[in-house]
């Protein structure tokens, strides 16, 4: 997976738990979990989602990293290469 195609498979996943989110506005090192006003089973179903759409197994340990769109980016493709 390249970095495009990992950031949109974040975005979808974001926009997928968070429906009304405007990820136009998000930057790539914003903590869309703030800015978006994700409560914890959100950022959960997020991960949840993540997961399911890429096949790759995300542990408990992980997630700090998959707070940025960058951030979500770089786990993702640094576990598909």
């Amino acid at each position: 997976m390249n970095r495009t195609d990992a950031l949109n498979v974040v975005k979808e996943s974001i926009d997928y738990v968070v429906p009304d989110a405007d990820l136009d506005t998000l930057g790539p090192d914003d903590a869309f979990r703030d800015a978006l006003e994700m409560d914890s089973l959100d950022f959960l179903s997020f991960i949840e989602t993540l997961s399911k759409r890429t096949g790759i197994h995300i542990d408990d340990e992980d997630t700090p990293q998959l707070t940025t769109l960058s951030g979500c980016a770089d786990f993702l493709v640094a576990r598909t290469t």
